[in-house]
């Protein structure tokens, strides 16, 4: 879906947008990529973002022309409920423009992956569709390509603008999670980030469904710079994204890339069984040589509920684990797609 080589900048605005929506006509011709030149991708995973897409298209459209390289643009639609598809689908009248429809909500781990296997350049720019990811830092993304690097991410400066409590619960997630010295995941790094192909066909070769996007982009390593930026407030609408999302989202991430909950269990039971056993050494012989009753039934009682609590939540915890071998084993798709619309400038196919 790469914009063509031998077009001129895009002229009119969508037909099915209305005016109110639409970009305002070129006036000038851009300057013509030549044969060969290197491509880029721009992957935008959605869920009820109409609003914000409206803006974001035709501002997106004029920093890709003025890379001086072939582009597209790719618009996954997460199940939205509102008009995103529809808004995304009349920008596919024009050429570099790709929107594809999943068939539910899905979850943006599944849009992103979606997005990758459709995304065909050189290099893929991942961003969110609200505006918070400033696309004006594609310029200097590419900038640090061309130099050399073969992922650049971008990482918040600061988080003010968070609750305490997930600020805490950030800090508390980045230290667990990097609790292995085998890689480690970039603290306040999200998903706005270039990736060179080489990386996006790493990641796509990984077959695992339970996927923590964050941990992946570590986990395949490659040589990568960091982008400090302020993200900007959203430009319309609220997040859908609620403490129950990111509790969620932690737990896949502690499952799917470390162990020690698991080992955590093995010494919590281990710390707990030696004195309980050293106790009831001391009961016995106790009672063997002095003749003392046993007494204390109501510290027996709280003894045998307090062992019990800790016996189901590490049963817990092994159940993570557990369900996350059970999605692998089922095999199921990550997604489903109900529409593509949009075509191939350079193969002539959707």
């Amino acid at each position: 879906m790469i914009s063509p080589t031998n077009a001129s900048r895009h002229s009119r605005a969508p037909a099915r947008l209305q005016q109110a929506e639409a970009p305002a006509p070129r006036t000038t011709t851009p300057f013509t990529p030549p044969t060969g030149a290197r491509s880029i991708s721009c992957v935008i995973p959605c869920f009820n973002e109409a609003a914000n897409l409206r803006h974001l298209l035709p501002l997106l459209e004029d920093i890709l022309w003025a890379t001086h390289m072939r582009w597209e643009i790719i618009v996954v639609d997460d199940g939205s409920t509102d008009d995103t598809a529809a808004v995304a689908e009349a920008w596919c009248e024009l050429s570099g423009f790709r929107c594809i429809s999943l068939s539910r909500n899905f979850g943006k781990e599944a849009a992103l992956t979606a997005g990758l296997a459709a995304a065909t350049g050189d290099a893929v720019v991942l961003l969110d569709g609200d505006l918070q990811h400033s696309p004006q830092l594609i310029h200097t993304m590419v900038a640090q390509w061309v130099a050399g690097a073969e992922v650049v991410y971008a990482v918040r400066e600061e988080r003010s603008d968070e609750s305490r409590f997930k600020q805490i619960g950030s800090r508390l997630f980045y230290s667990l999670v990097n609790s292995s010295d085998r890689f480690a995941v970039p603290k306040d790094a999200g998903d706005f980030r270039l990736m060179d192909r080489k990386v996006v066909d790493a990641l796509m070769s990984l077959p695992e469904r339970s996927r923590f996007m964050k941990g992946l982009y570590a986990w395949v390593g490659f040589r990568a710079v960091a982008l400090p930026y302020t993200p900007a407030p959203r430009a319309e609408g609220h997040s859908t994204f609620n403490a129950r999302r990111l509790v969620r989202l932690a737990i896949d991430g502690l499952t799917a890339f470390t162990t020690w909950p698991l080992r955590m269990v093995s010494v919590v039971g281990l710390l707990l069984a030696l004195p309980a056993f050293g106790y009831g050494a001391f009961v016995a012989i106790d009672h063997l040589l002095f003749g003392n009753a046993v007494s204390g039934w109501t510290t027996i009682v709280v003894s045998l509920m307090f062992f019990i609590g800790i016996q189901m939540i590490s049963t817990g915890i092994v159940g993570e684990y557990i369900a996350r071998i059970y999605e692998e084993v089922k095999g199921r798709p990550l997604y489903v797609v109900r529409e593509e619309r949009g075509t191939g400038i350079e193969t002539g196919k959707p």
